[in-house]
């Protein structure tokens, strides 16, 4: 059984190739599978959940990503805060410190050391945005 982090590099790496090939994220998802890929059910539903919310998610990522526009994010990065910005806001399941652990992680293991810090800030400023007052 693939860990959850395997689930969200997997469905980095599945987000990241629709990003840059401009193509729909589940003809992506569907190719992985014919290709005997093993994408667990964890990685589906990120992939399907941060399709079906990308334009709130590219917009809160955009407001937060200060002096930067979500075009502009280098496409791993972007892939790398839809996907955690999903689970902030949409995945009761998974506490908001891990879904932003994972992302810093995931971002300083892919890209570089101040994408880690990038992503953390970005991160930061929506889940305080995302936080409810009790």
């Amino acid at each position: 059984m693939a860990s959850r982090r395997q689930g969200r590099r997997q469905a980095i790496d599945i987000l990241y190739q629709s990003d840059v090939t401009e193509r729909d994220p589940i003809d992506v998802l569907h190719e992985w599978e014919a290709a005997d890929k093993r994408v667990s059910t964890f990685t589906t539903e990120l992939v399907r959940g941060v399709r079906s919310h990308l334009a709130e998610l590219d917009a809160l990522i955009g407001d937060a990503a200060e002096d930067w526009t979500i075009d502009r994010l280098a496409a791993l990065d972007r892939t790398i805060l839809r996907v955690a910005t999903y689970e902030v806001l949409h995945r009761e399941d998974v506490p908001t410190a891990v879904a932003i652990d994972e992302a810093v992680a995931a971002a300083k293991e892919l890209s570089t050391q101040d994408s880690g810090r990038f992503v953390n800030g970005v991160l930061g400023r929506i889940a305080r945005g995302s936080e409810t007052p009790s």
